[in-house]
């Protein structure tokens, strides 16, 4: 008996057990939870990538350590500031820094939204001190594998210092920048407007870390320094004009002749050719580079020539704002030319009165024009004054302009002479004989469309094959004469070996005529 009582209370204690065992696991479960909800809350409040949702009134906390993050990270741009940009990234500014006034109204929430974000704050503060801090301005503008590089050099410590024999220009860091770059760069440039131009002297442009670095000036000048080159292609007048004056004035004029030309490759005979042009570029001796073994110190430089497109200006490109008729002002002013404008011709009878002029553009080598006695003529009994255009290597630039500035019309086959073109007034009538083998395109890009950048009226006429000289020298039967696609598709040397190097040209004056017609209606108008 009394061991069924004592069975019965065990029996009844283990429930009991049991069942308070069930209540303390319960217990303690909802007192790990509640721990765990208040951790978590304290963790929204510090922990830096945390959102916690607030009510009006009651601003978000933002712990010590919080603070502190963001005051170093606001100065952290500062100093990153100071190092150049990466290569790729160095012909992009950095866009102007906000107003820190108009900073309140960029809302990115919805106007009722009550959500905070204090990482989002500080991620603000940290732009706008990236955007305030002022972008550091590339010392080359590269661009690309055919545009010729340029470097545009502020005057550092002492200035810009160049080493002419050793073909260096050394940038001292800049008092904006603190007098120090603790990340120094290096340009090697090819100062000439072709970009892959051989035999012409590289030109090394290096950033230094500090003014101690920089070597002692033994001549100081106080006008900044242009370098560029002289050689390349130079000698033939087209290109003297499309490969370094141009590109020259486009870099020098800026200066209005308070600027000393330092030029490696210096060529004298240009220098001699084109010296009235080159001095109203600058008023200072020019450097010859190359000899020149002292160490010059300038205010400031620029390294390097860039051409716009051939024998032209885009005045959309760096630097904007020049143009062709600028240009071609600029030479008549340089050379005192009279005519900005051609004759004007009025209707009716012209007995007795002045007849417009016509320039022929001959040429002693090939693509000259054998019938121009017959052409001649021809243009006389359409009503123009006639003369012929032929100048010598060596003659005045200034001479030979005058001359050309005199005429109404400019006539010739393709070919450096027609760089005259430059000296007629505007509005005059220029005409462009392409010859025999499919040179329209060529024709268009080396005359054509700079004509109508200067303001010319353009016309262009192109050869038949039996205006060639080639039908009598090769036959008809060779593939210059019956295929000229087939010498093309062999490239530019077969091209330039026969339809610039090997032909003549007699115009067919009956299809020549309506062109000489139309010049003349062109006066007219």
């Amino acid at each position: 008996m009394g061991d069924d009582h004592g069975a019965k209370l065990v029996k009844s204690l283990r429930g009991a057990a049991q069942k308070y065992v069930g209540v303390g696991f319960f217990l303690g479960f909802f007192l790990v939870l509640l721990t765990y909800f208040t951790v978590s809350e304290q963790f929204a409040i510090a922990a830096p990538n945390a959102i916690r949702r607030t009510s009006p009134g009651h601003p978000t906390l933002t712990s010590p350590a919080v603070a502190e993050k963001t005051v170093q990270q606001q100065q952290l741009p500062v100093k990153k500031e100071e190092a150049p940009l990466p290569e790729h990234e160095q012909v992009h500014e950095k866009p102007p820094p906000v107003d820190d006034d108009e900073e309140p109204h960029r809302e990115t929430e919805e106007p009722n939204s009550q959500t905070e974000h204090p990482i989002d704050e500080a991620s603000k503060i940290v732009t706008t001190a990236e955007e305030s801090a002022p972008a550091k301005k590339p010392a080359c503008d590269i661009q690309g594998p055919w545009a010729s590089d340029v470097c545009d050099l502020a005057g550092g410590s002492g200035g810009v210092r160049i080493h002419g024999s050793a073909h260096t220009v050394l940038v001292p860091p800049t008092i904006e920048s603190g007098g120090s770059n603790p990340n120094p760069q290096e340009w090697r440039v090819l100062p000439y407007s072709r970009k892959h131009m051989s035999g012409i002297k590289e030109i090394t442009v290096r950033e230094l870390a500090t003014p101690a670095d920089a070597p002692r000036c033994a001549v100081t000048s106080q006008v900044p320094a242009l370098v560029f080159a002289m050689g390349g292609l130079t000698g033939n007048y087209w290109h003297d004009f499309s490969d370094v004056m141009i590109p020259l004035y486009l870099q020098a004029s800026r200066f209005d002749g308070e600027v000393q030309l330092v030029v490696t490759n210096y060529q004298r005979w240009y220098a001699g050719k084109y010296r009235d042009i080159i001095a109203r570029l600058s008023r200072y001796d020019v450097v010859d580079m190359d000899k020149d073994d002292q160490v010059r110190c300038f205010p400031s430089a620029v390294v390097g020539i860039r051409m716009h497109k051939e024998f032209s200006i885009d005045p959309a490109k760096e630097p904007t704002g020049h143009s062709m008729p600028e240009f071609t002002k600029f030479l008549r002013n340089v050379f005192a030319l009279p005519r900005a404008a051609p004759m004007r011709v009025t209707a009716g009878p012209s007995d007795g009165k002045k007849k417009p002029r016509m320039m022929i553009i001959s040429r002693r080598h090939p693509r000259k024009l054998v019938n121009v006695d017959e052409v001649v003529a021809l243009a006389k009994r359409i009503g123009f004054e006639v003369v012929i255009g032929d100048p010598p290597f060596n003659v005045d630039v200034g001479d030979f302009a005058r001359e050309v500035n005199a005429a109404d019309v400019l006539m010739g086959v393709h070919g450096a002479g027609l760089t005259n073109s430059l000296f007629l007034p505007t509005g005059a009538v220029f005409i462009q004989v392409n010859p025999f083998g499919k040179m329209e395109h060529i024709g268009e890009v080396d005359f054509g469309t700079p004509a109508v950048d200067m303001g010319l009226k353009y016309m262009s006429y192109s050869c038949g094959m039996e205006e060639s000289t080639l039908v009598d020298t090769l036959g008809r039967d060779h593939p210059a004469v019956k295929d000229p696609e087939s010498i093309h598709r062999s490239g530019w040397n077969k091209v330039a070996e026969f339809y610039l190097g090997k032909q003549d040209v007699k115009l067919d004056l009956q299809r020549f005529e309506p062109v000489l017609l139309k010049a003349m209606a062109m006066l007219r108008e």
